[in-house]
């Protein structure tokens, strides 16, 4: 992946993160449960940071 490619990925998933922490906004004033989405979130954070790692070693 080239570094422009990396930068798209990174700023897609930072908008989809914050469409879910969003979601389960909704969700808790609703009085549903979260796990799901929570777990949504702690993949997402994990995608992040393992493109955030490859993008610093192409800098």
């Amino acid at each position: 992946m080239t570094k422009s490619e990396l930068e798209y990925k990174i700023a897609e998933l930072k908008m989809d993160y914050i469409r879910v922490q969003g979601d389960i906004e909704k969700l808790e004033s609703t009085g549903q449960g979260i796990s799901k989405t929570e777990e949504q979130l702690i993949h997402m954070e994990q995608e992040l940071k393992e493109l955030n790692d490859k993008l610093s070693q192409l800098a």
